[in-house]
Protein backbone atom coordinates (compact mmCIF):
# COMPACT_ATOMS: atom_id res chain seq x y z
CA UNK A 1 0.00 0.00 0.00
CA UNK A 2 1.27 3.61 -0.64
CA UNK A 3 1.75 5.59 2.25
CA UNK A 4 -0.63 8.14 2.91
CA UNK A 5 0.15 11.68 2.08
CA UNK A 6 -0.51 13.20 5.82
CA UNK A 7 2.70 10.73 7.01
CA UNK A 8 6.13 12.16 7.40
CA UNK A 9 8.23 11.82 4.14
CA UNK A 10 10.65 8.98 3.27
CA UNK A 11 14.02 10.77 4.75
CA UNK A 12 16.86 11.06 2.12
CA UNK A 13 20.26 10.26 3.92
CA UNK A 14 22.99 11.59 1.75
CA UNK A 15 25.75 8.66 2.62
CA UNK A 16 28.61 9.93 2.93
CA UNK A 17 26.94 12.71 0.52
CA UNK A 18 26.59 12.69 -2.79
CA UNK A 19 29.09 10.52 -3.00
CA UNK A 20 28.44 8.67 -6.23
CA UNK A 21 29.11 12.06 -8.04
CA UNK A 22 31.72 13.38 -6.21
CA UNK A 23 34.71 12.00 -3.47
CA UNK A 24 32.90 10.93 -0.57
CA UNK A 25 33.15 12.98 2.88
CA UNK A 26 33.88 15.97 1.38
CA UNK A 27 32.26 18.98 1.95
CA UNK A 28 31.50 19.44 -2.27
CA UNK A 29 30.26 16.13 -1.65
CA UNK A 30 27.91 16.63 1.35
CA UNK A 31 26.72 20.28 -0.35
CA UNK A 32 25.88 18.27 -3.70
CA UNK A 33 23.75 16.01 -1.70
CA UNK A 34 21.28 18.15 0.14
CA UNK A 35 21.13 20.17 -3.24
CA UNK A 36 19.88 17.29 -4.58
CA UNK A 37 17.65 16.53 -2.28
CA UNK A 38 18.90 15.03 0.25
CA UNK A 39 17.53 15.47 4.08
CA UNK A 40 20.57 14.54 5.95
CA UNK A 41 24.28 14.81 5.46
CA UNK A 42 25.75 11.40 6.77
CA UNK A 43 29.04 11.08 7.82
CA UNK A 44 31.46 9.17 9.64
CA UNK A 45 33.69 10.20 12.39
CA UNK A 46 37.16 9.69 13.65
CA UNK A 47 39.17 11.59 15.74
CA UNK A 48 42.87 12.79 15.15
CA UNK A 49 46.16 12.55 17.32
CA UNK A 50 44.72 15.95 19.39
CA UNK A 51 41.25 15.04 19.63
CA UNK A 52 39.51 16.70 16.98
CA UNK A 53 36.41 14.59 14.69
CA UNK A 54 37.19 14.64 10.94
CA UNK A 55 35.03 12.56 8.09
CA UNK A 56 36.32 9.57 7.02
CA UNK A 57 35.24 6.21 5.88
CA UNK A 58 37.69 4.91 8.61
CA UNK A 59 40.08 5.34 10.84
CA UNK A 60 42.62 3.98 7.89
CA UNK A 61 43.13 6.92 5.37
CA UNK A 62 45.17 6.08 3.23
CA UNK A 63 42.20 4.96 0.73
CA UNK A 64 40.50 7.77 1.25
CA UNK A 65 43.25 10.59 1.12
CA UNK A 66 46.83 11.35 -0.83
CA UNK A 67 49.25 10.64 2.10
CA UNK A 68 50.46 7.60 0.44
CA UNK A 69 51.94 10.06 -1.50
CA UNK A 70 53.41 12.38 0.77
CA UNK A 71 56.84 11.56 1.65
CA UNK A 72 56.78 13.46 4.87
CA UNK A 73 54.36 11.11 6.23
CA UNK A 74 56.22 8.28 4.78
CA UNK A 75 57.22 6.39 8.18
CA UNK A 76 53.59 7.30 9.41
CA UNK A 77 52.78 3.85 7.63
CA UNK A 78 51.87 1.49 10.55
CA UNK A 79 49.77 -1.60 11.11
CA UNK A 80 46.82 -1.70 14.01
CA UNK A 81 44.61 -4.06 15.39
CA UNK A 82 40.82 -2.45 15.39
CA UNK A 83 37.72 -4.43 16.46
CA UNK A 84 40.00 -7.96 15.83
CA UNK A 85 41.30 -6.95 12.39
CA UNK A 86 44.65 -6.18 11.41
CA UNK A 87 44.89 -3.40 9.03
CA UNK A 88 48.20 -1.81 7.87
CA UNK A 89 48.12 1.51 6.31
CA UNK A 90 47.84 5.00 7.38
CA UNK A 91 45.63 6.20 11.17
CA UNK A 92 44.30 9.43 11.81
CA UNK A 93 44.75 8.96 15.00
CA UNK A 94 49.02 9.63 14.23
CA UNK A 95 47.91 12.68 12.56
CA UNK A 96 47.11 16.34 14.09
CA UNK A 97 44.13 18.25 12.46
CA UNK A 98 47.16 20.53 11.21
CA UNK A 99 48.48 17.68 9.52
CA UNK A 100 44.93 15.98 8.84
CA UNK A 101 44.47 19.57 6.82
CA UNK A 102 47.90 19.25 4.48
CA UNK A 103 46.08 15.96 2.95
CA UNK A 104 43.40 16.14 0.18
CA UNK A 105 40.50 13.66 -0.41
CA UNK A 106 40.99 10.88 -3.34
CA UNK A 107 38.29 8.56 -4.63
CA UNK A 108 37.73 5.42 -2.59
CA UNK A 109 36.04 3.17 -5.22
CA UNK A 110 38.46 4.60 -8.51
CA UNK A 111 37.46 1.65 -11.16
CA UNK A 112 33.84 1.98 -10.42
CA UNK A 113 33.37 5.89 -10.40
CA UNK A 114 36.10 7.49 -12.07
CA UNK A 115 34.50 10.62 -12.96
CA UNK A 116 35.35 10.96 -9.49
CA UNK A 117 38.81 9.74 -9.27
CA UNK A 118 39.32 12.79 -12.19
CA UNK A 119 38.65 15.01 -8.61
CA UNK A 120 41.15 13.54 -6.10
CA UNK A 121 43.99 15.90 -4.47
CA UNK A 122 41.17 18.86 -4.76
CA UNK A 123 39.45 18.87 -1.70
CA UNK A 124 39.92 19.00 1.58
CA UNK A 125 39.38 16.18 4.93
CA UNK A 126 36.07 18.16 6.79
CA UNK A 127 35.94 18.70 10.52
CA UNK A 128 32.33 17.84 12.35
CA UNK A 129 32.29 21.38 12.64
CA UNK A 130 32.46 22.34 9.15
CA UNK A 131 29.87 19.93 8.51
CA UNK A 132 27.30 21.85 11.05
CA UNK A 133 28.37 25.41 9.62
CA UNK A 134 27.46 23.47 6.06
CA UNK A 135 23.90 22.21 7.04
CA UNK A 136 22.96 25.66 8.55
CA UNK A 137 24.77 27.72 5.64
CA UNK A 138 22.47 25.36 3.35
CA UNK A 139 19.29 24.99 5.70
CA UNK A 140 18.91 29.46 5.27
CA UNK A 141 19.95 29.20 1.50
CA UNK A 142 17.60 26.19 0.10
CA UNK A 143 14.85 27.33 2.60
CA UNK A 144 14.06 23.62 4.20
CA UNK A 145 15.59 22.32 7.25
CA UNK A 146 19.27 20.13 6.00
CA UNK A 147 19.84 18.03 8.93
CA UNK A 148 23.14 16.47 10.12
CA UNK A 149 23.46 12.31 10.79
CA UNK A 150 26.99 11.39 12.12
CA UNK A 151 27.90 7.91 13.31
CA UNK A 152 30.79 6.95 15.38
CA UNK A 153 33.23 4.90 13.80
CA UNK A 154 34.72 2.15 16.02
CA UNK A 155 34.29 3.96 18.94
CA UNK A 156 35.19 1.25 21.34
CA UNK A 157 38.65 1.31 19.36
CA UNK A 158 39.07 4.63 19.88
CA UNK A 159 38.11 4.27 23.26
CA UNK A 160 41.40 1.77 24.05
CA UNK A 161 43.18 4.86 22.15
CA UNK A 162 41.98 7.40 24.43
CA UNK A 163 40.20 9.54 22.06
CA UNK A 164 36.87 8.98 23.09
CA UNK A 165 34.32 9.77 20.24
CA UNK A 166 31.13 10.87 22.24
CA UNK A 167 32.65 13.93 24.39
CA UNK A 168 33.72 16.03 21.70
CA UNK A 169 30.27 14.96 19.83
CA UNK A 170 28.14 15.85 22.36
CA UNK A 171 30.17 18.84 23.05
CA UNK A 172 29.98 20.11 19.17
CA UNK A 173 26.32 19.69 19.16
CA UNK A 174 25.89 21.41 22.47
CA UNK A 175 27.67 23.88 21.31
CA UNK A 176 25.78 24.46 17.77
CA UNK A 177 22.25 24.21 19.74
CA UNK A 178 21.49 20.56 18.30
CA UNK A 179 20.23 19.05 21.35
CA UNK A 180 17.03 19.76 23.19
CA UNK A 181 13.57 20.08 21.89
CA UNK A 182 13.85 22.23 19.34
CA UNK A 183 17.67 21.71 17.61
CA UNK A 184 18.43 24.59 14.73
CA UNK A 185 18.57 21.43 12.18
CA UNK A 186 17.49 17.64 13.05
CA UNK A 187 20.17 15.54 13.83
CA UNK A 188 20.08 11.58 13.96
CA UNK A 189 23.46 9.90 15.68
CA UNK A 190 24.28 6.30 14.70
CA UNK A 191 26.44 3.47 15.50
CA UNK A 192 27.23 0.03 15.14
CA UNK A 193 28.04 -0.47 19.00
CA UNK A 194 24.98 -0.38 21.52
CA UNK A 195 27.28 1.19 23.94
CA UNK A 196 28.22 4.08 22.04
CA UNK A 197 25.12 4.90 21.42
CA UNK A 198 24.21 4.82 25.25
CA UNK A 199 27.00 7.63 26.03
CA UNK A 200 24.65 9.51 23.64
CA UNK A 201 21.83 9.18 25.17
CA UNK A 202 22.48 12.19 27.36
CA UNK A 203 22.17 14.57 24.02
CA UNK A 204 18.30 13.20 23.61
CA UNK A 205 18.79 13.12 19.87
CA UNK A 206 17.21 10.06 18.03
CA UNK A 207 19.61 7.15 18.02
CA UNK A 208 20.12 4.69 15.18
CA UNK A 209 21.53 1.01 15.84
CA UNK A 210 23.11 -0.14 12.99
CA UNK A 211 22.75 -3.53 11.81
CA UNK A 212 24.92 -5.38 9.71
CA UNK A 213 24.46 -9.10 7.83
CA UNK A 214 27.45 -10.98 10.29
CA UNK A 215 25.42 -14.14 12.01
CA UNK A 216 25.55 -12.22 15.50
CA UNK A 217 23.25 -9.14 14.31
CA UNK A 218 20.65 -11.47 13.21
CA UNK A 219 19.39 -11.98 16.89
CA UNK A 220 18.78 -8.12 16.95
CA UNK A 221 15.88 -8.87 14.07
CA UNK A 222 14.01 -10.70 15.90
CA UNK A 223 10.77 -8.94 17.61
CA UNK A 224 12.60 -9.89 20.94
CA UNK A 225 16.35 -8.40 19.55
CA UNK A 226 13.45 -5.28 18.13
CA UNK A 227 12.28 -4.70 21.50
CA UNK A 228 15.80 -4.95 23.48
CA UNK A 229 17.19 -2.44 20.30
CA UNK A 230 14.10 0.32 21.65
CA UNK A 231 15.56 0.33 24.89
CA UNK A 232 18.75 2.23 23.96
CA UNK A 233 17.20 3.49 20.26
CA UNK A 234 14.66 5.05 17.96
CA UNK A 235 15.41 3.63 14.64
CA UNK A 236 17.62 0.59 13.20
CA UNK A 237 19.99 0.93 10.14
CA UNK A 238 19.96 -2.41 8.67
CA UNK A 239 21.71 -3.74 5.61
CA UNK A 240 19.09 -3.70 3.26
CA UNK A 241 19.31 -7.26 2.78
CA UNK A 242 17.85 -7.45 5.97
CA UNK A 243 14.43 -5.96 4.57
CA UNK A 244 14.51 -8.05 1.30
CA UNK A 245 17.27 -10.36 0.94
CA UNK A 246 18.48 -11.49 -3.07
CA UNK A 247 18.64 -15.28 -3.37
CA UNK A 248 21.49 -17.31 -5.22
CA UNK A 249 22.17 -15.49 -7.81
CA UNK A 250 22.07 -12.17 -6.47
CA UNK A 251 18.42 -11.32 -7.62
CA UNK A 252 15.59 -9.74 -5.38
CA UNK A 253 13.81 -12.22 -3.00
CA UNK A 254 10.34 -11.51 -1.24
CA UNK A 255 10.48 -9.15 2.09
CA UNK A 256 10.84 -10.05 5.22
CA UNK A 257 8.53 -8.48 8.27
CA UNK A 258 12.01 -6.81 10.08
CA UNK A 259 10.26 -3.51 8.71
CA UNK A 260 6.89 -4.59 10.19
CA UNK A 261 8.37 -5.65 13.25
CA UNK A 262 10.11 -2.60 13.55
CA UNK A 263 7.60 -0.32 13.63
CA UNK A 264 5.76 -2.66 16.05
CA UNK A 265 8.57 -1.64 18.69
CA UNK A 266 8.06 1.69 18.07
CA UNK A 267 11.23 2.10 15.71
CA UNK A 268 11.81 3.72 12.34
CA UNK A 269 13.67 2.45 9.62
CA UNK A 270 16.83 3.31 7.81
CA UNK A 271 18.44 0.24 5.68
CA UNK A 272 21.37 1.02 3.53
CA UNK A 273 23.02 1.78 0.94
CA UNK A 274 21.44 2.64 -2.15
CA UNK A 275 23.64 2.85 -5.21
CA UNK A 276 22.65 3.25 -8.55
CA UNK A 277 25.40 1.56 -10.56
CA UNK A 278 25.19 -2.04 -11.97
CA UNK A 279 27.71 -3.09 -9.71
CA UNK A 280 25.97 -2.98 -6.56
CA UNK A 281 22.52 -3.58 -7.76
CA UNK A 282 20.67 -6.83 -7.31
CA UNK A 283 21.27 -8.87 -10.71
CA UNK A 284 17.55 -8.93 -11.73
CA UNK A 285 17.40 -4.96 -12.12
CA UNK A 286 20.94 -4.54 -13.56
CA UNK A 287 20.97 -3.23 -17.23
CA UNK A 288 22.85 -5.02 -19.93
CA UNK A 289 25.95 -2.19 -19.57
CA UNK A 290 29.17 -1.94 -18.01
CA UNK A 291 29.37 -2.50 -14.10
CA UNK A 292 29.69 1.63 -13.93
CA UNK A 293 26.66 2.60 -15.69
CA UNK A 294 23.25 2.86 -13.86
CA UNK A 295 21.09 0.07 -13.83
CA UNK A 296 16.96 -0.49 -12.40
CA UNK A 297 17.75 1.52 -9.09
CA UNK A 298 13.74 3.00 -9.71
CA UNK A 299 12.79 -0.59 -9.07
CA UNK A 300 14.44 -0.80 -6.04
CA UNK A 301 13.62 1.62 -4.16
CA UNK A 302 9.75 0.94 -4.85
CA UNK A 303 10.47 -1.78 -3.48
CA UNK A 304 11.70 -0.47 -0.59
CA UNK A 305 9.53 2.64 -0.51
CA UNK A 306 6.24 -0.08 -0.86
CA UNK A 307 7.85 -2.74 2.34
CA UNK A 308 7.56 0.90 4.79
CA UNK A 309 10.98 2.07 5.22
CA UNK A 310 11.32 5.22 6.66
CA UNK A 311 14.33 6.64 4.64
CA UNK A 312 17.28 5.77 2.60
CA UNK A 313 21.09 6.07 3.14
CA UNK A 314 21.72 6.67 -0.80
CA UNK A 315 25.02 7.67 -2.49
CA UNK A 316 22.95 8.72 -5.36
CA UNK A 317 20.14 11.66 -3.50
CA UNK A 318 18.83 13.14 -6.62
CA UNK A 319 17.95 9.39 -7.68
CA UNK A 320 16.09 8.71 -4.18
CA UNK A 321 14.56 12.02 -4.11
CA UNK A 322 13.04 11.88 -7.68
CA UNK A 323 12.14 8.02 -6.87
CA UNK A 324 9.95 9.13 -3.73
CA UNK A 325 8.42 12.07 -5.22
CA UNK A 326 7.08 9.87 -7.78
CA UNK A 327 6.37 7.42 -5.24
CA UNK A 328 4.27 9.88 -3.15
CA UNK A 329 2.55 11.39 -5.58
CA UNK A 330 2.72 9.27 -8.80
CA UNK A 331 1.52 11.27 -12.01
CA UNK A 332 -0.70 9.50 -14.50
CA UNK A 333 0.64 8.34 -18.18
CA UNK A 334 -0.87 9.90 -21.35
Amino acid sequence: MRRNKKEPPIKIISHRGASGHRPEHTLASYELGARHGGDFIEMDLVATKDGHLICRHEQEIGDTTDVADRPEFADRRTTRTIDGHTVEGFFAQDFTLAEIKTLRAIERMGKIRPENAVMNGVYEIPTLQEVIELAFSLTKELGRPIGIYPETKHPAYHVSQGLDLEPPLIAALREAELVGEEPKVPVFLQSFEAESLRRLAETGVPLVYLMGTEEHWLHYTTPDGLAEVATFAHAIGPHKSLIVPTDEEGALGEPTDLVENAHAAGLLVHPYTFRSENHFLPTDLRSDGDPKDYGGFAAEYEIFFEVGVDGVFTDFSRHAFLCREHFLDPQPVD
